[in-house]
């Protein structure tokens, strides 16, 4: 799953997934998280925000849309 050293933990701040306090899509677990990158799994509005801002002061920017880490790809994908 996608390049995060810790595939089920925010890669901003470790918060685990299913965490109550990590933000869901839709707000359910089974729908996955509501905020990823190409880099993992992020917990909240906030660890998107710093995530980007840290990525941007790197000289990584993002530069494309990063691929759902929980949607299942068919092997044509």
């Amino acid at each position: 799953m996608l390049n995060s050293k810790s595939p089920k933990a925010c890669v901003e701040c470790g918060l685990p997934f299913g965490h109550p306090d990590f933000a869901y899509h839709a707000g359910q677990v089974q729908k996955g998280p509501a905020y990823w990158s190409d880099q993992g799994i992020l917990c909240s509005h906030a660890c998107s925000t710093a995530h980007f801002v840290r990525r941007e002061a790197q000289g990584k920017p993002m530069t494309e849309p990063a691929p759902n880490p929980f949607r299942k790809r068919s092997i044509f994908d």
